[in-house]
């Protein structure tokens, strides 16, 4: 399973915003979730397929947060910076 992988740490207001190559799925998920995701299993994250860029999430809470990139399983590659914001 191949993904892109970043690491943040959110205050209250802050987002995270993701500026992608082309569509792809974005998710922020805490480290519980981020464990489950990467052994595979079911995991609840925020975020979802991005058609458009760039794509902004705001977590339900401050703390560390990982935010995933990946294509669902298909082949190919994607390019992606983030950032966080404060809106």
């Amino acid at each position: 399973m191949g993904f892109l992988h970043y690491e943040v740490d959110l205050e209250q207001k802050e987002k995270v915003q993701v500026t992608l190559d082309h569509a792809a799925n974005v998710m922020l998920l805490d480290s519980a979730n981020f464990t489950q995701y990467k052994l595979g299993k079911d995991c609840t994250f925020y975020g979802g397929y991005a058609k458009q860029s760039p794509v902004t999430i705001a977590p339900p809470r401050r703390g560390h947060w990982h935010v995933v990139i990946d294509l669902g399983g298909k082949s190919g590659t994607v390019r992606a910076a983030v950032a966080v914001v404060n809106q």
